[in-house]
Formats: C-alpha cells, structure tokens, sequence
C-alpha cells in the first residue's frame, strides 16, 4: 500500500477487500466508522480549558468571564500561558483524532473523526456536556484537511482581529466563509488526490456548530456590548483577574 493509498482508504480497506462478500465486510464498516466517530469524540471532550483551570489554578473556568470553556477566556481569566497550554491541548486532541480516522478509513475517516472531535469539545460527555465553542479544533482540522482553505481562512481571521479585536467577529466570519472557500479549494482541485465527495457536508454542520456556539456573541456585537482583545498584548500576561464578557 502506497503512502496515498492509505490516505485514501486507510488499513481498513484491505480488510473491507478481503470480507466483501460476506456478513464480516458490513461489521468491519460499521466498526470502522464507529472507532472514528467514538474514538474523536471521546477524544474531543477531553476539554483542556477545564483540565488546566482545575488542575493549576484549582478553579473551572466556565464559572469565570464568559463562562466558556475555550483558549479565548482562558486568556481573559488566567492569561497567556493558560491560553497557550489550552490551545495546544485542543490543537493536539484534534490531532490525534485525525491521525485515527486516516490510519482506519483514509481521508474520509479523518472528516467523521476530527468532526466528532469538535462536536465532542462542544458537547464533552466527561463535562456534563459544557464545553467550548471548537474555534480551535477546527482550524486544526481545516489544516489537516485542507491546507489552502486554512491559509485563506487564518489570512481573513487575522485581518478582522487585528482590525477590529473581536475574537468572535473573527471567528464568525471565518464560520461562514468555510464551506465556500472548501468548495472553491475541491473545484480548483488543490486536493485532487484526497478528494471525499461528501466533505462540503462536514464544511457545512461545523460552519453550523461555530455559529451556533456564537449566537450569543452575535447579540452582542449587535448590541454593540461584545468584549474587544487585544490578543499580542493578552498572550504576554501570565495571570489576570479580568472576567470580561465575550467569547
């Protein structure tokens, strides 16, 4: 097997190969696509902002600032290098839940296993299902899955950041744009080679998931009472009491 052969089908294949014809190739699927599925979101609702806030500062960090679990108010809460430890956290289970879905079923085992990751960081089984809004998770998974989109994606989230210093305008705007510049990436055919036809899906229910978990933050800028960050300065602090409004 190839190195883009098994990017395309993973070590799964060759058993679905081998089993085709009988009973054991549709159990061989089904728990393929159950190892992906469970395995990410396991590995999703392993929430870094809840695990670094108990653990270091003997605190949960959903009862502080905007009371989510996410890198944006860790840095608001605890600063930098909170936020920096959290981000990587996400950054790594995101990761590790691509790595999963590629070794079992290829490319398309990696959208069903990152995807889940993101709905497991959301929804975290381990959590009572309060988690964090999958900013970060899926801009891992946009860089895993296609790293021309992530390119634009991270050039429109800087410009609005750095223009306008709201993190969530950021990140709805990237939310939205997502699913078209993907499907612009497959048209182009950046990806030709690790083409899945029903990837503009996965695009399309994380768009939806982003901007859900955003629809609070979407009040606000309306209301013009969203919280600005400046992001630089923020990362340089180690610790702030500040429990600011926002994402």
């Amino acid at each position: 097997m190839t190195f883009l052969e098994f990017m395309q089908k993973g070590l799964f294949s060759k058993l679905l190969d081998m089993y085709s014809q009988s009973t054991l190739g549709a159990v061989v699927f089904i728990g393929g696509f159950l190892i992906c599925i469970v395995g990410g979101y396991l590995l999703g609702s392993i929430n870094c902002a809840i695990v670094i806030s108990k653990i270091k500062y003997g605190e949960d960090v959903r009862d502080s600032g905007s009371n989510n679990a996410g890198t944006t108010n860790m840095l608001r809460t605890y600063g930098g290098s909170a936020a920096k430890l959290t981000l990587l956290g996400d950054l790594a289970k995101t990761l590790v839940s691509y790595l999963l879905g590629v070794t079992v079923f290829g490319i398309q085992g990696a959208y069903f296993a990152c995807f889940m990751c993101i709905v497991g960081h959301i929804f975290p089984i381990y959590y009572r299902f309060r988690g964090g809004k999958g900013v970060a998770c899926a801009a891992m998974m946009i860089l895993l899955l296609d790293p021309i989109a992530f390119l634009i994606l991270f050039s429109v989230f800087a410009i609005v950041l750095l223009g306008m210093k709201y993190v969530s305008l950021a990140s709805i705007m990237v939310a939205m744009l997502y699913p078209m510049v993907h499907r612009w990436t497959m048209l182009v055919g950046f990806m030709r080679d690790l083409y899945f036809p029903y990837s503009i899906v996965f695009t399309i229910l994380t768009a939806l998931l982003v901007l859900w978990r955003h629809w609070p933050n979407m009040k606000r800028l309306l209301n013009k009472t969203e919280s600005k960050t400046d992001l630089i300065e923020k990362l340089k602090s180690k610790k702030t009491s500040e429990t600011e409004n926002g994402k």
